[in-house]
């Protein structure tokens, strides 16, 4: 590889190549790309997984977190959307409990300073990635790559594509997953550290650590599993030397020779494949005993092409959605944080011009799988082996070829495959300035590349900051979303209302519709900020009290929703609906005689409303078997 890193010489000057500098340049830099959202709200999927999720709250037992999805749903629920990721709720957990409640800054800077320690991580992971792995005599592993491990983690420390990870809370899973994926990486390649550099021997603790790494990774996110895959391919390529085509072509030919073959299995190649697919294996097979009632039920509007009734329309959109996957990896300016409710529409006849995209991903890929295989530089192979398997394996579990997803696109399934796409970015820099005498015009693109690139972390860092710039950004990417379409009227809406209270502070009727469109589109943190506002403004509007209660309710926070219920029914005692909405909170709260007596009085004042004749039926039948069970 000293041939890669010299090309790269006048790209990565050498007074930044000693180890220490350039995991602090590297460290800086995904500071500086995603600073400005520190102090975002929640935003998007943060208020379900986060504010909304009684995981997260003391009361709930720590033992539950194993037994729920990520969003705090039982895992044996049919609703259930399997998403079983312990680790990170436990994270978001501490999180609440040391930040005092849910105060997003705290839960943010996580986050950031994550995606920092990753990129500093990645300095050694494209050491190993690019110029193999070789010890000295006291067991301290070499870089004989500097310059290319540290381009390559300069663009995976700056690329855009991961602001949805980093600047929405819901994208720690991705992060931790991503942490212990490295980590299991890394703890592999130590299996070969204190064996004194002998071919073929290895420390079998340090592979099953590297294991346990990957099963830890799988609990923060699901696509951490693959790891052992990638560990599996590092193995054969780097540590068993293996030229794949040769083999390939020995077989065909039925040679009986294979020497490379008989090396490997003295060499305990096979031992390691052994106990890597055992590990996998036993891993995969618990989380599906965990899941318990098979996979999740997703809906047509979430992934339309896996409910296509032809296989052919099926493989035709899922590899458009692979090629628009390599676009936000190449240009990465073209980003939304949801890509579902029509926003792409489905292929349906090879006379689709998008067709052109998938035809020019396979080319490309084809191109280098060629190149992988065929070449006869073997450094060459397995570095562009190594960058295509980093850049495949961590996005099979979001393929739709095993299972179907619950998303057409998804940013934050692309945080661990950028890795691999910096990978064979920075082999090609390396490779053109070996052909070209404009070394300063490639050093000077690569340099635009980071600083573009920069630029766009940051500006869409600002725009994760509050649900109104995130969504007002998805309008020019996706318009066709229904989902946006209906919240840049909620925007509307929400702007407007904010003007009529500005102009006329006690408009009580604006403040209320505030509320419940806050409440109605999921955030319940904002609803209760303006909430609280408003009753400031106006202390004895008992409408403003229901509408708060009702969203401290849904936080779960049961005793100050209570208070305001009561106070707003001493206000005004014949309103059916308030009576109602307090039976249901006891409801929730399991306070059933309480909910009894206010369901009975909401009965009293209105016998037709049939949202109150249900909830007051379901209780009926549950007090009903309590006693039963008492008896």
């Amino acid at each position: 590889m000293a041939e890669l890193d010299a090309n790269l010489d006048h790209i990565i000057p050498s007074s930044v190549l000693a180890p220490f500098w350039a995991k602090l340049v590297v460290g800086f830099v995904s500071l500086v790309c995603f600073a400005r959202s520190y102090d975002g709200d929640f935003v998007f999927d943060d208020s379900e997984a986060i504010v909304n999720n009684k995981d997260l709250r003391a009361e709930t037992p720590l033992g539950d977190l194993w037994h729920h999805d990520f969003w705090g749903s039982r895992l044996s629920s049919n609703t259930s959307h399997k998403s079983y990721r312990p680790l990170t709720v436990l994270t978001f957990r501490i999180n609440y409990y040391l930040s005092g409640g849910f105060y997003p800054m705290s839960f943010h800077v996580v986050n950031i300073l994550l995606h920092g320690g990753i990129s500093v991580l990645m300095v050694d992971v494209f050491s190993v990635l690019f110029g193999g792995l070789q010890y000295s005599s006291r067991g301290r592993r070499l870089n004989l790559a500097p310059r290319s491990s540290l381009l390559a983690a300069l663009l995976f420390a700056a690329h855009p594509v991961h602001t949805e990870c980093v600047a929405g809370v819901v994208g720690r899973a991705d992060l931790l997953g991503a942490l212990f994926f490295l980590l299991s990486f890394l703890g592999y390649c130590k299996a070969f550290r204190e064996t004194g550099n002998k071919e073929g021997t290895h420390s079998t603790l340090w592979v099953l650590l590297s294991i346990l790494l990957g099963a830890l990774a799988m609990l923060c996110k699901e696509q951490g599993i693959t790891v052992l895959g990638l560990n599996a391919v590092f193995d054969i390529l780097v540590i068993g030397k293996l030229n794949v085509l040769e083999v390939v072509q020995k077989v065909l030919h039925k040679d009986k020779s294979l020497e490379n073959l008989g090396a490997l299995r003295n060499g305990g190649l096979l031992f390691r494949m052994t106990l890597l697919a055992s590990g996998g294996a036993g891993v995969l097979y618990m989380r599906w005993k965990i899941m318990g009632t098979g996979p999740p039920a997703f809906t047509e509007v979430d992934n339309p092409a896996s409910f296509a009734d032809s296989m052919l329309v099926r493989a035709i959109n899922y590899n458009y959605y692979y090629s628009l996957n390599a676009w936000l990896l190449l240009c990465p300016w073209w980003l939304c944080f949801d890509w579902s409710m029509g926003c792409i529409p489905l292929i349906k006849s090879a006379g689709d011009w998008r067709v052109i995209a998938l035809a020019a991903l396979w080319f490309c890929l084809i191109g280098l799988i060629c190149q992988a295989l065929c070449s006869k530089d073997s450094h060459k192979r397995r570095v562009l082996t190594l960058g295509l398997g980093f850049l495949i394996i961590p996005f099979l579990p979001a393929s739709n070829l095993f299972f179907r997803v619950g998303f057409v696109v998804a940013e934050r399934v692309l945080y661990l495959p950028s890795a691999g796409y910096c990978m064979l970015l920075t082999f090609g820099f390396g490779a053109l300035s070996k052909h070209t005498k404009k070394k300063k015009l490639i050093a000077a693109v690569v340099l635009g590349i980071l600083f573009i690139n920069m630029l766009r972390c940051m500006i869409r860092s600002g725009e994760w900051r509050n649900e109104e710039q995130l969504f007002r950004s998805a309008l020019s990417v996706c318009p066709l979303n229904a989902k946006y379409a209906d919240l840049n009227r909620h925007v509307d809406a929400l702007n407007a209302w904010r003007n009529a209270t500005v102009l006329k502070p006690e408009h009580s009727l604006a403040w209320n519709n505030m509320i419940i469109l806050l409440d109605n589109t999921g955030n319940l943190a904002q609803a209760e900020a303006v909430g609280r506002e408003a009753l400031e403004l106006i202390p004895n509007d008992h409408s403003l009290m229901f509408s708060l209660a009702n969203v401290l309710g849904k936080s779960q926070k049961y005793k100050e929703s209570e208070a305001l219920f009561l106070k707003a029914i001493k206000a005004h005692p014949n309103a059916a609906s308030y009576h109602g909405n307090l039976a249901v909170l006891y409801h929730r709260w399991g306070h059933l005689d309480l909910a009894k007596k206010h369901y009975e009085i909401s009965l009293q004042l209105d016998p037709t409303a049939s949202g109150t004749k249900e909830n007051y039926g379901l209780l009926r039948r549950k007090l009903e078997q309590k006693q039963k069970k008492d008896v």
